[in-house]
């Protein structure tokens, strides 16, 4: 009557093969947003050429900061994502399954441990 269980649990299930696959379609992702980020950067770059009247070329270069930080936020997604591919393929790589222990038979009650909690 006085032995209480907790419910068991099942075990993380970290190891899954097909992460990898998550992985690969995370790199293909990065790999877009890269190309993405480099179009975006290219076209927040402005260049204006004027020419006076006496012959004299001035050259400015304008920069938009809107695409600027398209740019800067894409690869920022890229290196999120290049970091959770790597996380995908260690977890469908290297996560190997514990051997549960066996559970020593005890002949503590609740009482037992009530005791123990009070005397220290």
């Amino acid at each position: 009557m006085n032995d209480v269980q907790l419910p068991q649990q099942p075990p993380a299930k970290l190891h899954r093969p097909w992460r990898a696959l998550i992985a690969v379609v995370e790199l293909i992702l990065a790999a877009v947003a890269v190309w993405f980020a480099f179009r975006c950067w290219h076209a927040g770059v402005k260049t204006l050429t004027v020419n006076l009247s006496d012959g004299t070329v001035l050259t400015s270069t304008r920069y938009l900061g809107n695409w600027m930080a398209a740019a800067i936020g894409l690869g920022a997604l890229a290196a999120i994502l290049l970091v959770e591919a790597v996380r995908e393929v260690l977890l469908a790589i290297r996560a190997k399954h514990r051997r549960k222990r066996k559970k020593q038979p005890t002949d503590e009650t609740i009482e037992d441990y009530v005791a123990h909690l009070n005397e220290a």
